[in-house]
């Protein structure tokens, strides 16, 4: 169900500051992107929604970049793209991105939450999604790209994903 999508080790996370890895190129767009909102970035979480959703069942590929193919940083990358927002593509600067969310219970949709390949273990941060919809204490959906059966909407709290669960990030 998990994908590996660029990874770094959580103690060895690269500082946005440091950064001494070349920028990835950015999906085309159809129009200019903006580094950051206008306005309040709660005015875009609708729009990141409803466009996450448009790629479900859109297969998942390795370094894919649209809807014949998507890996998970591709998805994160692709969907604030449509929406006319730059954010970095690969999964080790999107878990740099933004402002870490303390607490589970503060996550929101639009927050992005990553993930370790092996569930209660320290290690490589291998999967991203954006959450699309918090409906309760044990609810938190999420949008991303598995590589098993692509582009879908999980529970944080589901029997595979919550022991794996490392940190979300607000990205704006």
């Amino acid at each position: 169900m998990m994908t590996s999508c660029a990874v770094f080790r959580t103690s060895e996370a690269p500082s946005r500051s440091n950064n001494t890895r070349p920028a990835a190129k950015a999906p085309a767009s159809k129009r200019p992107l903006a580094a950051k909102p206008k306005g309040a970035y709660a005015n875009y979480v609708r729009d990141v929604v409803n466009t996450a959703r448009t790629f479900t069942g859109t297969p998942y590929r390795s370094g894919g970049n649209d809807r014949r193919g998507i890996d998970c940083s591709g998805l994160v990358a692709s969907v604030y793209s449509e929406v006319g927002l730059k954010v970095p593509r690969i999964s080790w600067q999107q878990a740099e991105f933004g402002t870490e969310v303390e607490e589970v219970h503060d996550i929101k949709a639009g927050d992005w939450i990553f993930y370790v390949p092996d569930a209660g273990k320290a290690g490589y941060v291998s999967h991203v999604g954006i959450v699309t919809e918090v409906r309760g204490k044990n609810e938190i959906l999420f949008i991303h790209a598995s590589s098993s059966k692509g582009v879908r909407e999980d529970n944080l709290y589901s029997k595979y994903f919550k022991n794996r669960f490392v940190k979300a990030i607000r990205p704006f």
